[in-house]
């Protein structure tokens, strides 16, 4: 053995592997020796102390096999300046061409402080090129194993010299390089490969580690290293051969049961290949552990050649894997065990993550398993999917596939390379949910949005968006659901008495999904948008009509349905409904007609959220939309003031009735139409009348009053025998009531002449008062409707547990005649929104053709308009000079000023 003195051209770099301690025999060669050099001066006594020079071996070069080696750490670190003076030393370390002892050179120069500025400049500069300490290790005499090394050096000591001279230290070259004993190459090999073997058939090494370790450094250090690694490589290339014999005869594929390989000669055989791989992996890193010396030299500084795990890898690739029918086997068990695992059966994972590793450090995962697993996985989720579409709900479908991605995400994680992860998810979706994305929202998708069915709704989207184009596609179904679904609300006139409640039930179920379900994408709510603006108006003016009624019937006084914030939100969830409607005219005509009943009788539940509502309209349709409803609210708030005066004029007039008066002063553009209807006034009420036209005008010159009958109420104070009450009615039933005061019985034609009032209306007010739950009338002959010949009298025996008593009157169904009368009003008013947009886009663009002048009208229009309407008023603007057609083009219109 040689001195653990001499080391490699390239030492270990790896912080992991533990290098062999060295003997006492060599510990001198590498200690670290401090001398101290004395120089002495005539003019100056310098006193200095050389930094730690080590006697180390310099590193030797390609062309030499000097064992010499440099310890650069412990040169550098035993370094120390001197404390008398402050000139640093400069250490540079140098290759020679003779590696077997170097010289070790000295030069300095002592200053002296007597010496002119001139010349400390020069020594200075000179101090600065000659002060460098060459450093070559000395290798000193050793024995070891039988071979004795004559070495010599001489150190001559710095003489006295005169101030400014150069000190030499000489240390002397080896005079002979060591030379190896005999055989001792041979011998070294044999020991090695001893503990090889050892190693691979796990029986225990003769030799020490640390001397194997000691003896491939050695070699190494001899120019053996090549030949080596050839001899290492064979060995283990020998023994990996033998082993592949075992496998080839391995009688596990003449086993069948059916068409299926028996599962425990499958195992049996994996387990074997695994034990095979799991040794040959322990066998290399011992081995590599002795000949790490030669894998951290010889090996790094051929670059062609792989490293001794890498070779192991190779040579286990080539003989064992590489070969047909082990691979083909060990893949067929392997995807056998998988398939296995996904019919339900337990294995053993450890062992499909072990044999896949193997694989995947072998770089063959890709090529002789990926490929096939990837074959297999799709051919068996395309027959799976295709089977269970046809046998399962999509419910249950759903949730097979959601398992079977979590199954497979699972696997990646426990045995698969994560390279497979990409493609198997991708094979999964593709088969269980991108070849039947159709098929399963035409199977299921109605259903599951009929029931509600949150979850089954959120995994549902959660695989659509999963696979390619599976989100719009869901989409479209979507689209075509809502459109479906909202139509059957929509188009049934059956429905009309239900149509807002269920629209307003729907849009909070389709929200909902989409919050919860649909994670709020924005695609999904402006479908939602669009569908429902599509099918809200294939029933023109009709929606909007009873939306307005909708309201009216929430904003009622009597409606105990709903806490003031409830009611807000109803009316904000009114106001999205509303938005889908075209003929947002429509609506406003019916809603101030029953704005007006509800401010005249005095029905509205509430003020502010009258108020509210006018506001949500503003916002959503600007104030044009609402003036004429916020000029019945300032009327309402007039008329108020206007009777605090009356009352006033009335004391100071000292009119004598008690009949007390109160008028509401309607301003005609702002209020629905009503047709006036003459009826005869008791003598005390005209007159009273008259004192009111007189009070008014009086203040407000050049007005005129017209009296609307129709929308008046009073309060009666009546006897009966139980006792007082006061009656709470219209001025139709007012004036039927008072005619008895003057006589007990009276027939229909007399309270017809008498009061003045049109038959419909009189009948419907009769039948209140003597057909209703508070009868103050008696009829006879009996019965629930108002006949000719009938005849009525006072009920005095009336009874009621309130004081103060309010006879409805029996409202008369809206006819269709009425309902005509309010479209063709409607009508009218946008007859003259069409003739104005037409002036207006002809203002501007004098001249026009037939088919931009109708697409810049549809632009500006907020309500359908029919084309052959549109026609109609462009020929009415050409009859009235507004426009006219063009001479030579009739297709083409031009303005006239």
């Amino acid at each position: 053995m040689f001195p653990t003195g001499f080391s490699s051209p390239n030492p270990p770099a790896a912080a992991q592997e533990v290098r062999p301690a060295t003997d006492g025999n060599t510990s001198s060669s590498s200690s670290c020796k401090k001398r101290k050099l004395n120089n002495s001066s005539n003019s100056n006594s310098e006193r200095e102390e050389l930094d730690s020079i080590s006697s180390c071996a310099s590193s030797p070069s390609k062309n030499t096999s000097s064992s010499s080696v440099i310890s650069t750490s412990s040169c550098s670190s035993s370094g120390v300046a001197s404390s008398n003076h402050h000139l640093q030393k400069k250490l540079r370390f140098e290759d020679s061409v003779d590696f077997i002892g170097l010289d070790v050179k000295m030069a300095e120069e002592s200053s002296s402080s007597s010496s002119p500025a001139a010349s400390s400049q020069q020594q200075h500069q000179q101090q600065l090129k000659n002060k460098s300490l060459l450093i070559s290790s000395v290798a000193v005499g050793h024995h070891a194993n039988g071979l004795t090394k004559a070495a010599s050096s001489t150190v001559s000591s710095f003489a006295n010299s005169k101030p400014g001279s150069a000190k030499k230290l000489v240390i002397k070259n080896f005079k002979d390089k060591p030379k190896l004993p005999e055989n001792y190459t041979d011998e070294t090999w044999q020991k090695l490969k001893e503990a090889v073997e050892a190693i691979q058939n796990s029986t225990s090494i003769k030799y020490n580690l640390e001397e194997l370790y000691q003896a491939v450094e050695n070699l190494c250090s001899y120019k053996i290293s090549a030949n080596l690694y050839k001899q290492l490589r064979q060995i283990c290339e020998d023994h990996i051969k033998a082993q592949i014999h075992q496998f080839r005869e391995y009688p596990f594929f003449g086993c069948w049961q059916g068409k299926t390989f028996l599962l425990a000669s499958v195992v049996l055989f994996l387990k074997k290949i695994d034990k095979c791989w799991q040794d040959h992996c322990r066998q290399m890193i011992m081995i590599r552990s002795i000949f790490l010396f030669l894998d951290r030299t010889y090996v790094l500084q051929n670059s062609m050649l792989p490293s001794i795990w890498d070779m192991g890898l190779e040579l286990f690739r080539t003989h064992i894997i590489s070969d047909q029918k082990v691979q083909n086997k060990t893949i067929d068990g392997i995807l056998l065990l998988i398939e296995r695992e996904r019919n339900g059966e337990a294995i053993d994972r450890s062992l499909l993550r072990s044999l896949l590793s193997m694989l995947s450090d072998l770089q063959i995962y890709q090529d002789s398993f990926e490929h096939r697993f990837l074959e297999e996985t799709n051919r068996l989720y395309a027959a799976e999917g295709q089977r269970l579409m046809q046998e399962r709900e999509v419910p249950e479908y759903l949730h097979h596939v959601n398992k079977r991605l979590e199954e497979e995400a699972d696997r990646i994680i426990t045995y698969l390379d994560q390279s497979t992860q990409k493609p198997l998810i991708a094979t999964v979706e593709k088969q269980l949910l991108g070849e039947h994305l159709t098929a399963i929202l035409q199977k299921g998708l109605n259903h599951l949005l009929d029931e509600n069915r949150i979850q089954d709704l959120s995994l549902l989207y959660q695989l659509f968006s999963r696979v390619r184009g599976g989100v719009q596609v869901l989409l479209q179904h979507w689209i075509e659901y809502i459109k479906a679904f909202g139509s059957t609300i929509v188009i049934n006139p059956e429905k009309d008495k239900t149509m807002v409640q269920e629209l307003l039930d729907f849009k909070d179920k389709v929200d909902h999904i989409i919050d919860v379900c649909f994670l709020k994408n924005e695609k999904f709510v402006n479908a939602m948008k669009e569908a429902f603006e599509t099918f809200i108006n294939k029933r023109p003016n009709k929606p909007a009509e009873l939306i307005a009624k909708y309201v009216d019937s929430k904003l009622r006084a009597g409606n105990k349905e709903a806490t003031d914030e409830e009611l807000e939100k109803m009316l904000d969830k009114i106001m999205i409904i509303f938005r889908f409607i075209y003929g947002k005219d429509v609506f406003e005509a019916f809603y101030k007609k029953d704005l007006a009943k509800r401010l005249l009788v005095g029905k509205s539940a509430s003020v502010d959220a009258e108020k509210s509502m006018l506001s949500k309209l503003k916002h959503e349709c600007g104030a044009a939309f609402t003036s004429k409803l916020e000029g019945m609210f300032k009327d309402m708030e007039l008329s108020k003031d206007i009777m605090i005066q009356f009352k006033q004029y009335m004391q100071n007039q000292n009119v004598p009735g008690n009949i007390e008066l109160t008028v509401n002063i309607l301003t005609m553009g702002y209020w629905p139409t009503y047709v006036p209807m003459e009826v005869h006034l008791p003598p005390e009420m005209v007159k009273l009348q008259e004192i009111f036209k007189t009070f008014y005008l009086g203040k407000h010159s050049g007005r005129k009053l017209q009296w609307q009958s129709t929308l008046g109420h009073c309060v009666l104070k009546a006897e009966f025998k139980e006792g007082k009450k006061e009656l709470q009615v219209s001025l139709f039933q007012t004036l039927v009531l008072l005619m008895f005061n003057e006589g007990e019985e009276f027939s229909l034609e007399e309270i017809k002449q008498a009061t003045g009032i049109e038959d419909g209306e009189l009948r419907r007010t009769l039948q209140s008062l003597a057909c209703g739950k508070a009868r103050v009338l008696t009829k006879s002959p009996k019965g629930k409707d108002v006949e000719d010949g009938d005849k009525f009298t006072c009920n005095d025996d009336f009874r009621h547990k309130l004081f103060r008593i309010k006879i409805n009157q029996i409202q008369m169904k809206e006819t269709v005649e009425e309902q005509a009368s309010t479209t063709e009003r409607v009508f009218q008013d946008r007859q003259y929104q069409i003739d104005a947009a037409i002036v207006r886009i002809m203002k501007m663009r004098k001249t026009l053709s037939h088919n931009l002048l109708v697409s810049e009208v549809y632009n500006q229009l907020k309500f359908p308009v029919k084309p052959a309407d549109l026609k109609k008023r462009i020929e009415s603007l050409i009859d009235r000079d507004y426009m006219e057609r063009d001479k030579e083009n009739p297709n083409q219109y031009n303005y006239i000023a």
